[in-house]
């Protein structure tokens, strides 16, 4: 077989007659294929899209944390409140329950 189709015998017509139900499945496949592929492709484009930008949000929700955390110390409030002429005095003695 392999000899008679590098020998032309292939390309006669009655070999496509007898192979054309062949013919069609792999060239059905092949596009099939081709276009799970180009799926597959931009699925992963899009994946690597959102881990970057989900890493970009990472970072600026940390930064945010900790600017957060650095405004809210007892030093920078008093800073503030100078910063602002707020005539406000921090409590001279510490808090205490209620209710136990």
């Amino acid at each position: 077989m392999f000899l008679y189709i590098l020998g032309g015998g292939g390309l006669d017509w009655e070999f496509f007659l007898r192979h054309t139900k062949m013919i069609v499945l792999v060239v059905i496949l092949v596009f099939f294929f081709i276009g799970n592929r180009y799926t597959c492709m931009q699925k992963l484009r899009e994946i690597d899209r959102l881990q970057q930008q989900l890493r970009d949000l990472r970072y600026e929700a940390l930064s945010i944390s900790s600017e957060l955390t650095g405004n809210s110390r007892q030093s920078q409030i008093e800073s503030l409140v100078e910063q602002q002429g707020l005539e406000l005095e921090g409590a001279k003695s510490p808090p205490y329950e209620l209710f136990k």
